[in-house]
């Protein structure tokens, strides 16, 4: 562990092989998993929870107190996964009362610049490209990929496999499995490339295909597209897992290509 010129609370929990970069400020209540790089200049305050090997570049902020003016100082954390990458200048905030925390999963890669407040829960293998925003209470399931200068309104959720393309406004939830451009936002075909690229089998793919034609396609409404898909397409647990993200999604779905 190097210590030099870096500013660590002697009640700070470093696992082995932490490496600690000059200027750096590590807190009390903050917990850090072996083998993970800390870089110069990165503020790491109470209540953060990193895992190992992991790797935060300079100008970072971990767990500052959440930018929510219902906060009133109660304990909460910001929980980060293992063998996740944070770039320059990202700032994760610690959860508020709604969630207690906020997580970012394992093997994520968070680009320069990117925000995610308070009560975020982003999942396993994400990738946030270069000054994606995220507001507070929303979810990103695994391996959702949003690229650079996305934006993404609160209590929102973004479903697996997901592709969100540059500059986009996300103001609905994104099904997992698909692609999603235009403004507003819009269906804009599935993911097929990335879940190939992911080991999904050809018949599973296709299957994707024929749920989001019925869905966005086929049916001028999200009601009627459901209804065909529970007509037309075999059960599966991927027919299930879409149904049920549509059926729990109060803040409704993004729009269809040509609605």
């Amino acid at each position: 562990m190097s210590e030099l010129r870096a500013n660590i609370h002697p009640n700070a929990k470093l696992g082995k092989d932490v490496v600690v970069e000059p200027f750096s400020t590590i807190y009390e209540d903050v917990e850090i998993g072996d083998g993970t790089w800390i870089g110069p200049n990165v503020t790491i305050m109470n209540g953060a929870r990193i895992g190992k090997n992991c790797k935060i570049f300079p100008g970072a902020v971990i767990s500052a107190i959440p930018q929510d003016l219902k906060y009133a100082g109660e304990e909460t954390t910001a929980e980060i996964g293992d063998n996740t990458t944070i770039r320059e200048c990202v700032t994760i905030n610690k959860g508020t009362t709604d969630r207690m925390k906020t997580k970012v999963g394992s093997n994520c890669m968070l680009m320069a610049y990117v925000h995610v407040a308070h009560d975020c829960f982003v999942g396993n293998g994400v990738i946030l490209a270069n000054c994606v925003n995220l507001a507070g209470h929303i979810t990103i399931e695994d391996n959702a990929i949003l690229e650079g200068m996305v934006a993404v309104q609160q209590f929102v959720t973004i479903g697996k496999h997901s592709f969100v393309a540059g500059g986009s406004l996300v103001r609905k939830n994104v099904p997992p499995f698909v692609k999603a451009a235009r403004e507003p936002l819009s269906y804009v075909g599935v993911n097929s490339i990335g879940l190939k690229r992911r080991g999904f089998d050809e018949s599973t793919v296709k299957q994707i295909e024929d749920i989001y034609r019925l869905l966005y396609v086929m049916n001028d409404n999200t009601a009627k597209g459901v209804a065909a898909i529970e007509l037309e397409i075999e059960p599966s647990e991927t027919r299930t897992y879409i149904l049920d993200f549509v059926a729990k999604s109060d803040k409704g779905i993004m729009r269809g290509k040509g609605a």
